[in-house]
């Protein structure tokens, strides 16, 4: 059910690759809700990709750019704009890699120039966004910039490897930016803590499938879908949220409230029994 809340609203979308990326939901929602939007990931993903259907259904155009290169962040702001025809109201950074975690290198083998590319890639680009966009003066005035970030941030998931340093990273620059971005023109800068969800990027963390099932257990309201957290977004890219800025928000299900849930703790109490019983055996 569409409520128009964006109705009017024009927007850029990152980091849409498939149907499982948050950013392609966030798209289609986003003009079921009355925006139009202009789509962009790096030539590469474009070609590995489907974002070609995406922008066919939602009559967007497809630019490319690498969002750690300034001059293609700029050629992408001034094309947007042009295609727009001024001004527009809300940006989605949906970006994030780790070459360390492809690579299968761990948190205590760390190759540094690795760890650089996912901070590169997965903050730093946050703020060159936001810093070509303001230069460009290419948001409107009470416009919205959202980032999805992830509970790593603040708490140590192993197999989350440097991509924990890279959102926190991430959402410290969101607070900084925001302030300057909100005195100046009222531009609103959050993050949205999401649950874990099985995009192509998701699924390459190490025991993501653990993952996904412990925080289904512990969260009151289950996992939150790519679906869900479209939703949310688009609430932040309303006119119903323009005074929410620089904050961390959690879309989680309560996973970041909650300690133990009762689900939890049965699966832990009958694992301690199967280890109590080995142990027994082997005397």
């Amino acid at each position: 059910m569409a409520y128009n809340l964006l109705k009017g609203k024009k927007g850029l979308v990152f980091g849409a690759l498939n149907e499982q990326s948050i950013a392609w939901k966030v798209a289609q929602r986003a003009v079921e809700e009355g925006a139009e939007i202009v789509l962009t990931n790096t030539p590469v993903s474009i070609r590995m990709g489907t974002i070609d259907e995406l922008a066919k259904a939602c009559n967007a155009p497809v630019i490319a750019a690498d969002a750690t290169s300034v001059k293609d962040l700029e050629n992408l702001i001034d094309q947007t704009m042009e295609h727009f025809g001024g001004k527009f109201d809300f940006i989605l950074h949906s970006i994030g890699m780790s070459p360390n975690v492809r690579k299968g290198r761990t948190y205590d083998d760390l190759d540094y120039d690795y760890l650089a590319k996912t901070l590169d890639i997965s903050a730093i680009s946050f703020h060159k966004v936001i810093q070509v966009a303001r230069k460009k003066d290419a948001i409107n005035d009470w416009g919205s910039i959202v980032a999805l970030t992830y509970i790593a941030a603040q708490r140590t998931l192993y197999g989350y490897n440097d991509m924990a340093d890279a959102k926190a990273l991430l959402e410290s620059i969101a607070r900084s930016f925001g302030y300057i971005y909100g005195r100046e023109k009222c531009v609103r800068i959050n993050t949205v803590s999401q649950s874990p969800t099985p995009t192509t990027a998701g699924k390459g963390v190490l025991g993501m499938e653990d993952l996904l099932d412990y925080a289904e257990r512990v969260s009151p309201l289950g996992n939150a879908s790519a679906d869900d957290c479209a939703g949310y977004v688009l609430t932040l890219f309303s006119d119903l949220t323009r005074k929410v800025t620089m904050q961390n928000l959690f879309h989680d299900g309560g996973f970041s409230s909650m300690g133990m849930s009762r689900k939890a703790m049965t699966t832990y109490g009958k694992g301690l029994e199967v280890e109590y019983e080995d142990i027994r055996l082997k005397k």
